[in-house]
């Protein structure tokens, strides 16, 4: 049995602190080169929203500090937009239920539909979400199209009243004024950093693509994928999301390290469902989808985490 313990006993984890300075540093720069560079500018900024949204998955799970009004203080800039940390963070706290992982009703960060369910959609929304089922599709239309729909979503929970909705989005708002303010001053639009928020949406969008798949034990339906090269970064290391989902409180910087002392251990634990870089996956799935977008296996089997 592997031991779960929070990846340090220190007061401040220093090299997500430093990182979060960085990433506020170069998502800074970034805007700043709109007015001689704007492609630059455009790719830079995207890139360092889309390590912000990493880092605010960090924060949710503990880190940098013990704290967690000064670990969510750290990341209050709406960088996003249209993302309020709150609900990310509630979101995925509940897609961490394993039981529940691929549900298409339970696990709020599911991309299959109930076979009930695509049996009634239309040929039209059918023919979106299997381009949406590849790589390609689910780096643009998963994000051109997956976005509004969950904007409508968040403002059917607020017509409705649900408890915490309306307050997140009214942080978010008042998120927006930092960065409005630092835009208004490096001189870049709003049309522009608009383009760079969708291209970090975008390289997320590969983080997330296949971290599970469905099957009947829940064990086996979270991935390990084997790079340490500049995605692996970008996500800090949470392409080894079956050792994160084993160990949530590891921070990122842990866990290459766990799995390397017991790479046998986890890719028995999820049956093998292992890629060996990001490289692969574009290659096998960025015109062809992974699997059928109505849950192959549904109803599938829930346990309580500790099948074996």
């Amino acid at each position: 049995m592997i031991q779960d313990h929070p990846a340090t006993s220190a007061q401040i984890e220093w090299p997500t602190l430093l990182l979060i300075v960085a990433t506020y540093m170069f998502w800074a720069i970034g805007t700043w080169a709109w007015s001689f560079a704007p492609l630059l500018s455009i790719l830079l900024t995207g890139w360092f929203i889309a390590q912000f949204s990493s880092l605010q998955h960090e924060i949710l799970h503990g880190h940098p500090f013990r704290t967690k009004a000064l670990n969510e203080a750290l990341v209050f800039p709406a960088l996003i937009l249209i993302i309020p940390y709150g609900r990310f963070r509630d979101t995925h706290l509940q897609h961490h239920w394993d039981p529940d992982l691929t549900d298409p009703y339970d696990d709020p960060e599911s991309n299959y539909v109930d076979p009930a369910v695509w049996a009634q959609m239309s040929r039209t929304r059918r023919w979106i979400m299997r381009i949406n089922n590849t790589l390609l599709g689910r780096m643009t239309l998963g994000v051109a199209y997956g976005m509004p729909v969950w904007l409508l979503s968040e403002a059917r929970l607020i017509a409705k009243g649900r408890p915490g909705v309306a307050r997140d989005w009214i942080l978010n708002a008042l998120g927006w004024l930092p960065v409005l303010a630092w835009l208004a001053f490096v001189n870049m639009p709003l049309w522009a950093y608009s383009m760079a928020a969708f291209l970090g949406l975008s390289l997320l969008r590969i983080r997330t693509f296949l971290e599970h798949r469905a099957h009947e034990t829940c064990r086996a339906r979270t991935v390990i994928i084997e790079d340490r090269g500049p995605l692996s970064l970008l996500f800090l290391n949470n392409n080894f999301h079956a050792v994160h989902h084993m160990h949530p409180n590891l921070a990122w910087y842990e866990l290459p390290a766990r799995y390397a002392a017991h790479k046998d251990h986890y890719q028995r634990h999820n049956d093998g469902y292992v890629y060996t870089s990001y490289t692969q996956i574009f290659a096998r799935y960025f015109f062809t989808a992974k699997e059928p977008v109505a849950h192959p296996i549904w109803p599938m089997r829930k346990s309580d985490g500790t099948d074996s």
